[in-house]
């Protein structure tokens, strides 16, 4: 039977019912599909976008939690869609439940107990412990903030009064600073690994009672970065050693740079190689993308 034959046997309320059930359909699709542009939208911004956080789709960022939900249901339906139609009647594998939470994480046991009451049964004896329910949460600590407090000892001889020895102080990252290894090592991963910029790290500890200004972070990133030179150059060393490299670069918008203006170009290498199993990759910043670059960053 075609299709406008199937359609002349219903009647009218079906066919109502199947055009509103469409347009639901055609409805929910275009707000999925406007998810996931305003999503991608986001993510560009983010990548290339300037710096300064002001930008004409900065209202974006506040409902970005939203957005997340409704592409991901739209897409975990299109995939369903997808595997039904691939399927061809087959069932798939699903995962049962939630998964595990990881074995190796410290359990703390909390124990829940019914009261004296509840503990005597309606006949006149007491019931017994036969067993447990155990169920399992994640829970987190907030981060530890503790101040060390380095003791030097300090000796003198009191018969000959020749002189004071102390204690030599520990060799330390950023000399005459207040900044221990731990904390730099904090505030490097918080901004290169996750994105957390520098201003946003001085109002968490300003929140916490401590007020670090954000120039005095950007001084120890800088003398940190100097810090690790040593070991970039092995990564080098180590780069340079295998047949095969990757080099690109991308341009980038560097504010408030001595000499060019914020909207002029610059450009940020990466080269990848080394060992498939531990892959390297090393970043390189530079004012241009001309072919010298290139060619100092592969010499050798």
């Amino acid at each position: 039977m075609s299709a406008a034959e199937n359609y002349n046997t219903l009647s009218i309320e079906e066919l109502k019912k199947r055009l509103s059930e469409r347009d639901e359909a055609i409805e929910y699709r275009d707000r999925v599909i406007k998810a996931l542009e305003e999503t991608i939208s986001l993510h560009k911004l983010r990548r290339v976008g300037a710096s300064s956080e002001k930008s004409c789709a900065q209202h974006e960022l506040f409902n970005e939690a939203e957005l997340a939900v409704v592409a991901e249901e739209g897409l975990s339906q299109h995939d369903e869609q997808t595997a039904d139609r691939s399927a061809a009647g087959k069932k798939q594998p699903k995962s049962a439940g939630r998964k595990p939470l990881p074995p190796q994480l410290p359990r703390i046991r909390v124990e829940h107990d019914v009261g004296k009451s509840e503990k005597q049964c309606p006949c006149g004896c007491t019931r017994e412990l036969i067993g447990e329910e155990i169920s399992e949460q994640l829970d987190i600590v907030p981060a530890k903030i503790q101040v060390l407090v380095n003791v030097r000892k300090k000796y003198a001889c009191r018969q000959c009064e020749s002189g004071v020895i102390t204690a030599p102080l520990p060799a330390q990252p950023i000399p005459k600073s207040n900044a221990s290894p731990g904390l730099l090592a904090h505030i490097v991963t918080a901004k290169y690994q996750d994105a957390l910029p520098l201003h946003r790290q001085a109002t968490i500890l300003h929140r916490h009672g401590i007020d670090i200004p954000r120039n005095t972070l950007a001084s120890w990133m800088i003398k940190a970065g100097k810090l690790i030179q040593p070991l970039l150059n092995l990564l080098q060393d180590k780069l340079l050693a295998h047949p095969i490299m990757h080099c690109d670069e991308t341009t980038v918008q560097v504010l408030n740079e001595q000499g060019k203006r914020a909207q002029s170009k610059s450009s940020m290498w990466v080269r990848v190689g080394g060992p498939p199993t531990q892959p390297i990759r090393l970043f390189h910043y530079a004012d241009s993308r001309n072919g010298d670059v290139a060619s100092h960053l592969l010499e050798g």
